[in-house]
């Protein structure tokens, strides 16, 4: 990638648009990289300023990448209603509509590798290095992205009521950065399970288990009272 000088900015206009700039540099690295790779110090060196710049804009690596990841959860959200409509019949009996919406929301998911990257290190990376005004910041922005996946899946199970939906929600979230995780097995786990056929089993397939477990736990909220 080309880097882009910047002279300072001057004007709140400019800010924004060093801001916007630092952000597009990460979100191009996250293409590249896993987020435990992509660094300050290069994310600097794309962007074309100096660390000590970038920090003017930022205050760490981890807050650039929550703005990311509240950013990514957005644009995943507004197509998901088009995804849903595409795929589940809102007349279909409850437990096909249960099935449906899992399905959906995982490859939804799955077709959004940097989203679920981003997901899976949020609590024990992302939240670790900001102040306590970005990580408020950061979680009303959370909370307004979990009610809005909620309204979503209400609309096709209406069975459920608003709180129960909003544990749904939620829980999609936590799942998903739990089995990505998982399923992203390191060099020497992928050598295990070449030399032992025995140990393959326990290699997830992200798509799959996290179907399975978000229509285990849609089922199980809605059968609760």
């Amino acid at each position: 990638m080309t880097e882009t000088p910047f002279q300072r900015a001057r004007s709140e206009e400019q800010r924004a648009v060093r801001r916007r700039a630092i952000l597009d540099t990460a979100a191009a690295m996250l293409t590249e990289l896993p987020v435990a790779q992509v660094s300050l110090n290069e994310l600097s060196r794309r962007v074309g300023l100096a660390k000590s710049n970038v920090l003017r804009y930022f205050e760490s690596r981890e807050a650039v990448l929550l703005e990311l990841l509240g950013s990514a959860q957005r644009d995943w959200l507004a197509g998901l209603d088009a995804e849903f409509a595409a795929t589940v019949d809102a007349g279909a009996p409850a437990a096909e509509r249960t099935d449906r919406v899992a399905a959906t929301l995982a490859a939804s998911l799955a077709a959004r590798p940097v989203l679920c990257d981003l997901i899976s290190a949020q609590a024990a990376v992302l939240e670790r290095n900001v102040s306590p005004e970005v990580a408020a910041a950061y979680k009303r922005a959370a909370l307004a992205n979990v009610a809005e996946l909620a309204r979503l899946v209400r609309e096709l199970v209406p069975e459920l009521d608003e709180h129960r939906a909003g544990r749904f929600a939620a829980g999609v979230l936590l799942v998903t950065g739990a089995i990505w995780t998982h399923a992203q097995p390191s060099a020497a786990m992928l050598a295990a399970y070449e030399a032992d056929p025995s140990l393959a089993a326990l290699r997830l397939d992200f798509t799959a288990t996290l179907e399975e477990t978000l229509a285990v736990l849609l089922t199980g909220i809605l059968a609760r009272p």
